[in-house]
């Protein structure tokens, strides 16, 4: 068992640290500005109930364990989006970074400078989790002992640098500026997510529905062979955050493209995780 239900991070009132929550099954909504918790300095602490103290909520954080993990992602990894894409399903879960710096909390604006305001600016609602302790040579059959929990993201991108002409193949640079990695607002226990089971990622653009990613409909590489792949004489740090692909109905396969603009609100939903938004704000 993992030893909560709905975490949540945030900044609190009382003093400039950080503190996790359990919500517990039955809460529907995150807490706002001025609730007062039980927290816990670290996950662990909460695990082993130790240490509580009561504390305001300030402002809502990503919901990982640690800071400054690069975060992984995933590519092609829904039949619909390689689909529209006109691309081949791949053998093995294409994977590439981003830095930790592009971390960012729900409801925080996305600061966009000119460059890459001017370099198809587009959205991906993805499925995140997370890793409990470090792991390597995992096999997909002891991959879920490794997952602490599962939250929603978005893999921001600009598509310029994902064209042939300008990627070299590769998608680091595409999607590694500073916080263009949205995460959470809660993150889920393996318990509660039950594999997927009827679980939906819903990616809104200014309340009109974008995507709709049937995890266990659509997924090609499951977290727990996706999490077995990318260890595999490799070292993955505990509290590293895998954004695991997005569905079809990305800006740059629309019919016309259509890119984020300045003002555009972003929102990642899944049911018991909550609601990601973010408004996209444009350097002036």
């Amino acid at each position: 068992m993992t030893g909560f239900s709905r975490l949540v991070r945030f900044t609190c009132e009382e003093d400039d640290g950080s503190y996790f929550a359990d919500l517990g099954s039955s809460v529907v909504e995150p807490p706002s500005q001025g609730t007062k918790l039980e927290a816990y300095q670290t996950v662990d602490d909460l695990i082993q109930q130790k240490d509580v103290k009561v504390v305001t909520v300030l402002q809502l954080l990503a919901p990982l364990p640690v800071d400054g993990v690069p975060i992984y992602c995933v590519g092609l990894n829904y039949h619909s989006h390689a689909k529209e894409a006109g691309l081949t399903v791949p053998s093995y879960p294409p994977l590439w970074t981003k830095p930790a710096a592009s971390l960012a909390h729900p409801g925080e604006a996305i600061p966009i400078n000119d460059f890459c305001a001017k370099s198809l600016l587009d959205y991906e609602g993805e499925l995140v989790f997370v890793t409990s302790k470090d792991c390597k040579d995992v096999s997909p059959q002891d991959a879920e002992n490794y997952i602490l929990g599962y939250t929603v993201g978005n893999d921001i991108s600009c598509r310029k640098f994902q064209l042939p002409s300008n990627s070299g193949g590769q998608f680091f640079f595409a999607k590694a500026f500073d916080k263009f990695a949205p995460i959470g607002p809660t993150l889920i226990s393996p318990e509660l997510f039950a594999n997927g089971s009827g679980c939906q990622v819903i990616t809104k653009v200014n309340g009109q529905i974008r995507q709709t990613a049937g995890i266990t409909k659509d997924m090609i590489f499951s977290p727990l062979k996706v999490l077995s792949h990318m260890s595999q004489g490799t070292t993955i740090p505990a509290g590293t955050a895998v954004m695991t692909g997005t569905a079809a109905g990305v800006g740059a396969f629309l019919k016309p493209k259509t890119f984020l603009r300045d003002g555009d609100v972003v929102e990642i939903q899944m049911e018991k995780v909550g609601i990601l938004k973010n408004e996209i704000s444009f350097k002036h």
